[in-house]
């Protein structure tokens, strides 16, 4: 019953730190992370499609909380030159006989719903660049700082790492390769175009990102949940 899609397109930096991994459980409950590797080192590329795999297994069966948390463990450490791999990350479970979906995330990777005529975003940015602007802060002081996280997967906690409830019956998580470098009016107008089809959706999303003013564009990742609206008797 629960249909997704997921996509990723490498950005300009010729090294996708992005990875995105959906897992179902035998009675159909689906397990979904993308994890956004903060910059391109030595480690990250190769790391990221592992901390997706650990959250999405564990998160299927333990929650979305348990399954970024499983996953920190594994990049606590920095490893003996200093350089292993971190990033950020949401989650999502989805189980066939609930309403809801389960939202945990760190940093700023995001979870929107539809609902059929509105996109919704559920999640707010863990940024200095969010946190100023909550504050008052001039917008362009602000959007100099959106780049940087104040909390990511290795320092992850229980108190870090926020959750949230979707109730719709549309759920799109993305890495911010997708999310900062396309309009949310455009992004909806994607939603509404193959909201019927998951994987057409997700791939509309990661092809829709495009080089900001200076050439570069991040990688974009997209996973796309959707539970068919049941008749009722």
């Amino acid at each position: 019953m629960i249909r997704t899609g997921h996509a990723t397109r490498e950005g300009t930096a010729l090294d996708n730190a992005d990875a995105a991994k959906v897992y179902v459980l035998a009675d159909g409950t689906v397990g979904a992370v993308v994890i956004d590797g903060i910059g391109h080192g030595p480690y990250t590329s190769r790391t990221a499609p592992l901390l997706a795999e650990v959250a999405a297994r564990i998160g299927a069966q333990r929650g979305p909380l348990a399954g970024l948390l499983t996953a920190g463990q594994l990049v606590t450490d920095p490893g003996v030159d200093g350089e292993e791999a971190n990033a950020v990350a949401v989650a999502a479970v989805r189980h066939p006989d609930e309403v809801d979906t389960d939202i945990a995330w760190v940093g700023d990777c995001r979870a929107y719903g539809w609902d059929g005529i509105t996109l919704t975003r559920y999640t707010d940015d863990h940024t200095v660049g969010a946190q100023l602007r909550l504050n008052g802060a001039p917008w362009r002081l602000a959007r100099e700082h959106d780049n940087w996280v104040k909390t990511a997967l290795s320092k992850a906690t229980v108190g870090t790492v926020y959750g949230v409830t979707v109730p719709d019956m549309l759920v799109l998580l993305t890495s911010d390769g997708v999310h900062d470098q396309i309009p949310h009016r455009a992004m909806e107008s994607l939603v509404r175009e193959h909201e019927t089809d998951p994987q057409a959706l997700a791939d509309a999303l990661v092809a829709e990102a495009r080089d900001d003013e200076t050439g570069y564009r991040d990688d974009a990742t997209a996973i796309v949940i959707s539970v068919p609206h049941q008749p009722t008797n």
